[in-house]
């Protein structure tokens, strides 16, 4: 099977997953409205790259599709409370969002912020509930993984990083250090997870926990470079949001040039590549993916 036939399986498992997720939660007593704002953000589009790279990691430790769409799903719900919040107007001031008007646009704000809140909650919730190979402790590996990934070491903290540099001008002129810092964090830390959530499921070995984990990483930074590449260069018709907006931001092109960041991509995908080696010919769709994310085009 292909990769685009993969990534659309993966999207399907999870969009079915969240509906009945979201379901669970409207017949659990959740208000209409906060329930609405939940699925306007979370159903209905999106590359779903890190429920993904959840399915076809744990699949590389023969972990079935089936079994890890749950602790997919969970993941999804953190990046679709994250790109919630990403658009309000205290941070990035976005109308548009996969091609649909943002939450508070479509909402208002208090709405948004409580369907951020209440899907990054929600994703613990299906963690804890999860009937994950090998018993709670595998639970509880995979909540720290994701609380790690999505807090203050993690997405929050390059948020902050990353609207430092665009409210306040902070530093006054970021390197190329400090950027890949912010988007290891801001980006990168939750698509490491995603990979870290296959090594779990499977109850990888020390080697195998390593390459997936190096993959992640290095899968991160290439995917934030392109998406600020995308910024400079992209159809905004194409990428379903706005396109140019992100001059004020920390990114490495800004720090260092457009050839310059052009070559750090090939590079880490080139490595990223290369942490697949223990893997064989199993990780090819994961090679392919590297190739999708620094070739897209939204």
């Amino acid at each position: 099977m292909v990769l685009s036939q993969r990534l659309e399986l993966a999207a399907w498992l999870v969009e079915r997953r969240l509906e009945a997720i979201l379901d669970g939660t409207a017949r659990a007593g959740a208000p209409e409205r906060v329930v609405a704002a939940m699925r306007h953000a979370a159903l209905g589009g999106g590359k779903r790259l890190r429920p993904f790279l959840v399915i076809e990691t744990a699949g590389l430790l023969d972990v079935a599709a089936d079994t890890a769409v749950e602790a997919a799903a969970a993941i999804e719900c953190v990046h679709c409370y994250s790109l919630v919040h990403d658009d309000l107007p205290a941070m990035d001031n976005d109308d548009l969002r996969r091609g649909r008007p943002t939450v508070h646009k479509a909402f208002d704000e208090w709405t948004a912020i409580l369907a951020g809140d209440a899907l990054l909650t929600l994703a613990f919730e299906v963690l804890a509930g999860l009937a994950a190979p090998g018993g709670p402790a595998t639970n509880v590996a995979l909540i720290a993984s994701l609380a790690r990934a999505a807090g203050p070491a993690g997405m929050v903290g390059g948020q902050c990083l990353d609207l430092e540099a665009d409210k306040l001008g902070l530093p006054l002129q970021p390197d190329a250090a400090h950027v890949e810092r912010l988007q290891g964090l801001k980006t990168g830390a939750i698509i490491r997870s995603a990979c870290e959530f296959g090594a779990i499921l499977g109850r990888a070995g020390e080697g195998e926990r390593r390459a997936l984990e190096t993959y992640g990483r290095r899968l991160g930074a290439a995917f934030q470079i392109a998406d600020d590449l995308l910024d400079v260069e992209g159809d905004a018709a194409v990428m379903g949001k706005a396109a140019r907006k992100d001059a004020a931001k920390a990114t490495l092109h800004g720090a260092t040039d457009i050839e310059t960041a052009k070559g750090r991509l090939t590079a880490l995908a080139a490595e990223a590549i290369a942490a697949l080696a223990p893997f064989g010919k199993r990780a090819d769709v994961l090679r392919e993916a590297v190739a999708f994310t620094v070739e897209r085009k939204r």
